[in-house]
């Protein structure tokens, strides 16, 4: 069988998977939603949820680092990658053990096609698809919750030193946009800022995510001095994709209220 991945990589599988190696956490939940849990043979110490699975399962390291020598004992079928969690180098080494798979996320209808195409490659293309049709009418369903809703201004905080922030070309400044936040911060990807930089674009909201630094209720505090609205988020439904996206627009719809 031969596929596709999100970059145009071309990837021959003799057959379908039946050992699966993932080394992005939100790739990880959708494949256990999809009940190919039995088939996860090695995961990484980041992949959370659900809960009990790092105890079920080999820890083959992070999303950056990897043991690779553990990963090739698994004799794995497939390997999952993603193109902002995994590097390149990796990718290139982890195809000397098995095909791998390598997603690029960053809107809406791409999160879509990665589901579709795990539905094609594992066989669940009808759970897919019943997936796929579920996050739609709950977007349908958050976009007239908010249609008459004013924009608000936001910068949205993904760690504290340096002081960094989610910039365009992101999947969270995508679900922003759902949500009806107009993100000031124009930059690609994940640019570095000051407090006399966020000053000066005046934002109506900051947000404080849960991930990947843990903002909690004692941050605040930190960026009191600003004098503006601050609101903690759940990192994880701003940034994790797949089955995630169920729950995340629930979320969002008690966001907004």
């Amino acid at each position: 069988m031969e596929f596709r991945d999100q970059l145009q990589r071309q990837i021959h599988l003799p057959q379908v998977p039946r050992r699966i190696v993932s080394l992005v956490p939100s790739q990880t939940e959708l494949l256990v939603d999809l009940g190919l849990e039995e088939n996860l043979v090695g995961i990484t110490k980041f992949c959370v949820h659900p809960e009990y699975l790092r105890k079920t399962k080999i820890i083959v390291g992070g999303t950056k680092e990897v043991k690779l020598e553990r990963i090739k004992t698994m004799n794995p079928d497939i390997i999952l990658c993603n193109k902002e969690e995994n590097t390149k180098e990796m990718v290139e080494e982890l195809e000397e053990i098995a095909p791998v798979h390598v997603s690029d996320i960053v809107k809406l209808e791409d999160a879509f096609e990665l589901m579709f195409q795990y539905g094609k490659i594992f066989q669940k293309e009808a759970l897919v698809e019943t997936m796929v049709n579920s996050v739609k009418k709950k977007i349908a369903s958050l976009q007239e919750q908010v249609k008459d809703k004013p924009v608000k201004k936001v910068a949205y905080f993904i760690w504290k030193k340096p002081l960094m922030v989610a910039g365009k070309d992101t999947f969270i400044d995508e679900l922003l946009k759902l949500n009806k936040f107009e993100n000031v911060f124009k930059e690609s990807r994940y640019p570095e800022t000051t407090f006399e930089e966020i000053k000066a674009k005046n934002p109506d909201l900051l947000l404080l995510s849960s991930e990947p630094f843990p903002f909690k209720e004692k941050h605040k505090e930190y960026f009191s001095q600003l004098n503006m609205e601050i609101r903690l988020v759940d990192g994880e439904y701003f940034s994790w994709y797949g089955s995630r996206l169920v729950e995340a627009i629930d979320y969002f719809q008690k966001l907004s209220i």
